[in-house]
């Protein structure tokens, strides 16, 4: 099993915007005095430069465009519908806001078998919308490939009885966990584990001051430890600035790079900087439109290809 791999999907958006059905629990989004074609134009620039900057380092990003038809503000975002595994499993996942449901599209499959990528099983679990149940792909799991452990931050996002359906089906270890971010003087629910948790080969960025419960903060690090990971922590103001929404991919040579949003790589101290780059190098992009009106960042906008060739 690996835990990285060089080949990305990514959906360039075409109507890109502050998605209203998301803001009411996503306390990441923030209006911008801007037009939606503004916005819009700003994002898919940062889209294209993020793009670039993975291709120059010798990652394999598969550029799919979304439907302009569909009206699906936060398509850049595919992690969150869509996850591929190693054996030729996809799974499907069932989402919060009504008119994110839209960006399951099937032209990403053919486009993945047009690549030469082998789909052999799909495992839907959309059927839970119907029951106001929800699990938000890999921004709710965060899976540890290669010890067979998904970390999932409970929130309305994140359903525990399906997260743990999804790790009967997928064979993983399930750590449990809630985590929270202070909104107006209140700890509330942080919408998904990815904006507080990263996990690479050899070590994991967590905001562990999010995880208010001493005994599950405890099993977190227990757990990262017994996989081998060096810990480095974040503090919450930095995760504000997307500095866990962080991914670790593969470049020419199977060279590794963590990568991030210049807003996160801003808010790293020296230390930390110096702390993830004794494991590999660090790659970053502006997405600041993105960022402010999505409510999410680099992580959620690439969904990795594990997918055996054919």
């Amino acid at each position: 099993m690996q835990q990285t791999t060089n080949t990305i999907l990514m959906i360039r958006p075409v109507n890109f915007r502050m998605n209203e059905q998301t803001a009411v629990n996503n306390y990441f989004q923030e209006d911008i005095n801007l037009k939606n074609a503004e916005i819009n134009a700003k994002a898919q620039a940062e889209f294209d430069a993020f793009v670039e900057k993975l291709r120059a380092v010798g990652v394999q990003v598969i550029v799919e465009h979304d439907d302009e038809l569909m009206d699906t503000p936060d398509s850049v975002f595919p992690n969150n519908w869509v996850s591929f595994h190693e054996n030729g499993d996809v799974a499907i996942y069932p989402m919060f806001a009504e008119n994110r449901r839209k960006e399951r599209r099937d032209e990403v499959f053919i486009r993945l078998e047009k690549e030469g990528f082998k789909i052999n099983n799909i495992i839907d679990y959309t059927s839970a919308e119907e029951e106001g149940v929800f699990l938000e792909g890999t921004g709710s799991l965060l899976l540890d490939r290669v010890n067979s452990i998904a970390y999932c931050a409970l929130s309305p996002r994140a359903d525990e009885t399906l997260f743990i359906e999804f790790c009967e089906d997928f064979e993983y270890t399930p750590v449990v966990f809630t985590a929270k971010q202070t909104v107006d003087g209140k700890r509330l629910p942080i919408y998904h584990t990815n904006v507080m948790m990263c996990l690479a080969e050899t070590f994991a960025v967590i905001c562990l001051e999010t995880i208010d419960d001493k005994r599950e903060r405890k099993n977190v690090i227990s757990h990262l430890e017994k996989t081998g990971k060096k810990v480095i922590t974040i503090n919450e103001k930095q995760m504000h600035q997307f500095a866990g929404n962080m991914l670790q991919v593969k470049g020419k040579d199977n060279q590794l790079y963590l990568v991030m949003s210049q807003a996160a790589h801003d808010s790293l101290s020296p230390a930390q900087k110096a702390l993830i780059e004794a494991h590999c190098p660090i790659l970053s992009s502006s997405l600041e439109t993105i960022e402010t009106c999505g409510g999410g960042s680099a992580r959620c906008m690439m969904a990795e290809v594990f997918l055996p060739k054919v």
